[in-house]
């Protein structure tokens, strides 16, 4: 039953939003189908794991759905359907926090002109009305920069929070004077709140804080920007370590497990990877913490204490630093051995989970686990597909022509054969991420339609380790992009992919690739899809350097991981139109604060007046990362459609007859 159905038949609605397809011969989904936000988007579970918070959608309207532990609904709202949530979590049992962001146009005197600004929204469960963190406060500014946990002292829960604080002068209004958050502690009954933590001063400089369980401050980080130097100290001021790194590659991670010690991370120079360390909070020599170990994402008790951790591999293995925690994470592994399952959340006692499997024939199934009686079951389905249309997935190694190992995902259609099939090539945004085998709506929604979609983890990518990663560095438009045509390559030689029936569709630093891919590469892609892709590598460049305020550190780290100069002109598309030999579709959405609109429509402009064949299409409100359903899906069938025009599948199979 998927999460409509169940949704439904709770709050006693009468059309369900997501129901399954029926198994009888049928035509491939609609395209709404993977454009629209998951119908089962995100869900928490609260410290005791007698209730659920999830964020779905039924008869169109978004919510915010509790179930108590008997899957009764206790509380519901509707969401407002543009809102952009980030993430939701709890207060005790009593309450639901939903984080959510918007675009907000600056003023004159900003480096940029807009910026994405978070808010978190508290939904308490006792029907009294739900709140804004510091709405109606005079002096603060900018939202909630940054959440630094919840603590229950004494029975009353408390949060912790970053804030900008407005300053005051004798005759004169409150003024901006730092974009620096001061760290606020807000009751979370009374919404009272009261400063903690100062930060530090120094435009260029930037301080993070770390809150123990009984809601003190446990570390502090202080960075400089300018020259790299940075120091940690305790709650009370006392030194634990110190030292320089020009890139600031150095982060708070959390305390250990028995709170008596604080972990902090590096970037090592010499031996191109993370080392992470742990030093007492009393004083003493920082020791080895993990070593050897990548880590993707930590796990946390309250207090930012560490209680297991995810590894930084297309495996995504996790492990507890509690021999039980580690007994029932591996059962519930092998509960779902088919399939890939994620933990994305658990109870205080760690005898509920809240996990997400996808794989073959999954659409992403979101699933309640009781130690207690042994069970495992479904809270509903991310996406209305029935199994028998997700296409098959797995992993491809290829060696690229520089003899580098490189891996990808490929999929394909889940009604044809795998032998000359048109492709799309589907390179991830980042560049530091990787692809895994899970439902990607995009990757299914080309293969619903008969093409065979690969995502290559070229070099530059996560997850392979700190040398493969670094391996991409000044390589864009180089190495970094022949990977993407050398695994292309491989598949045709498999006999998987046709070559004259291959297009190269990405977004963010795949919508470069797909723009690099008919600029600076020739005679290989039938037509290119950007969405939000860099068109000019330098303007990118000078553009984020102008938007930090001419951070010392940031113009360090873009010299390092992308060049300088004439390299960066030199794997511009925009400045090789004249080149192209593909139609090109570019896709934007105006409220992008990552990669600036600018970057699509100045492209656009330059094809138009080199004669080639291009379209552009303007995502209205839509930021970076496709947050709205409407424009999401506007995205998905402005590609769809431009790559069957330019490069049709084959005629879909006669449908079996039950």
């Amino acid at each position: 039953m998927g999460f409509g159905q169940t949704l439904a038949r709770l709050v006693r609605a009468s059309v369900l939003a997501i129901a399954l397809i029926p198994c009888a011969a049928r035509a491939a989904p609609p395209l709404a189908t993977y454009g629209q936000l998951p119908g089962f988007e995100m869900a928490s579970l609260s410290p005791s794991g007698d209730h659920v918070a999830i964020i779905g959608t039924v008869e169109d309207k978004r919510l915010l759905v509790v179930m108590d532990a008997a899957r009764n609904p206790v509380y519901k709202v509707v969401i407002p359907s543009k809102s952009k949530i980030r993430g939701v979590d709890w207060v005790g049992d009593q309450a639901v926090l939903i984080d959510y962001s918007q675009t907000v146009v600056l003023g004159m005197d900003f480096t940029t002109n807009k910026a994405e600004l978070g808010t978190v929204v508290v939904f308490p469960l006792d029907g009294s009305k739900a709140w804004v963190m510091f709405q109606g406060d005079a002096d603060i500014t900018g939202g909630v920069r940054g959440s630094y946990g919840l603590v229950q002292k004494n029975g009353r829960w408390f949060g912790y929070f970053g804030g900008i604080t407005l300053q005051s002068s004798l005759g004169f209004d409150k003024y901006l004077s730092t974009t620096h958050p001061d760290l606020y502690e807000v009751d979370m009954q009374t919404r009272k709140h009261h400063i903690v933590g100062r930060h530090i001063e120094g435009d260029e400089d930037w301080r993070g804080w770390l809150v123990n369980d009984t809601g003190a401050i446990g570390a502090v980080l202080d960075v400089g920007s300018k020259t790299g130097q940075w120091t940690l100290t305790n709650g009370r001021g006392l030194k634990l370590a110190s030292g320089k790194d020009p890139l600031g590659k150095v982060d708070l991670i959390g305390f250990t497990a028995d709170g008596a010690s604080v972990v902090y991370g590096l970037r090592d120079s010499a031996e191109a990877e993370d080392k992470w360390f742990s030093v007492p909070l009393t004083g003493g020599a920082s020791q080895p913490y993990l070593d050897g170990i990548a880590v993707d994402r930590m796990m946390y008790d309250t207090g930012r204490r560490l209680i297991g951790y995810i590894e930084d591999n297309t495996s995504s293995s996790g492990h507890f630093f509690d021999p039980r925690h580690d007994k029932v994470y591996k059962a519930s592994l092998r509960a779902f051995a088919s399939a890939r399952m994620v933990l994305t959340d658990a109870n205080q006692a760690f005898d509920r989970l809240l996990v997400k499997t996808e794989g073959a024939g999954d659409p992403e199934t979101w699933w309640m686990i009781d130690i207690r009686t042994g069970h495992a079951d479904p809270l509903g389905y991310s996406y209305a597909v029935d199994p028998a249309d997700v296409g098959p997935m797995k992993m491809v190694t290829y060696t690229a022509a520089d003899g580098r190992k490189i891996e990808g995902v490929l999929t394909l259609p889940p009604d044809r054969p795998a032998k000359a099939l048109p492709a799309v090539i589907l390179p991830h945004g980042g560049p530091g991420s990787y692809d895994v085998i899970r439902f990607d709506w995009i990757a299914q929604a080309y293969a619903s339609r008969g093409y065979a979609v690969f995502q290559p983890n070229f070099r530059g990518s996560t997850g392979y380790g700190a040398e493969f990663e670094q391996a991409g560095y000044g390589e864009w438009g180089r190495k970094m992009q022949t990977d993407l045509s050398d695994g292309l390559a491989d598949l045709v030689r498999q006999g998987v992919v046709d070559p004259r029936r291959v297009c190269i569709v990405g977004a963010s630093y795949g919508g470069y690739a797909a723009l690099a891919g008919v600029s600076l590469q020739h005679g290989i892609y039938r037509c290119a899809v950007a969405v939000a892709g860099i068109s000019d590598v330098m303007r990118m460049v000078n553009q984020d350097n102008y938007a930090s305020g001419g951070d010392a550190m940031i113009n360090r780290i873009l010299k390092r991981e992308i060049g300088s100069g004439h390299d960066l002109k030199a794997v511009s598309p925009i400045r090789f139109v004249d080149t192209i030999d593909a139609p090109i579709l570019l896709i934007h959405g105006k409220d992008d604060t990552v990669v600036d609109y600018s970057q699509s429509s100045a492209m656009a402009s330059a094809l138009r007046q080199a004669g080639k064949p291009v379209e552009f299409v303007t995502l209205k409100d839509e930021d970076h990362w496709l947050s709205r359903s409407e424009t999401r899906l506007q995205m998905l069938e402005a590609a769809v459609g431009f790559v069957i025009r330019n490069n049709p599948p084959d005629p879909a199979p006669p449908a079996k007859v039950p």
